[in-house]
């Protein structure tokens, strides 16, 4: 157990940003699921800038590696052209 407030401060503070960190990343998670599951490009379409920019917050704050930030962004930007081509 740790025997400084500081220490005791920095538990408490690590705690809330796990938890923060898992809210967030998970939330995007879900974006990306529903933008995945979409049918009608349209749809699709108008979600894109949202997800991006969630995506880009996570970066941001490192939650996720930039690279896999930008597998996603490709990822969900091919599954859109599969839509407006079929």
């Amino acid at each position: 157990m740790a025997n400084h407030k500081s220490a005791l401060k920095r538990i408490r503070a690590n705690e809330e940003k796990r938890l923060r960190n898992r809210y967030q990343h998970k939330t995007m998670r879900n974006a990306l699921r529903d933008v995945r599951k979409g049918t009608d490009a349209a749809a699709v379409k108008e979600q894109l800038p949202k997800v991006y920019s969630m995506i880009d917050r996570l970066v941001k704050n490192n939650i996720i590696h930039k690279n896999k930030a930008a597998n996603l962004k490709s990822s969900i930007a091919k599954h859109l052209n599969s839509l407006a081509t079929a």
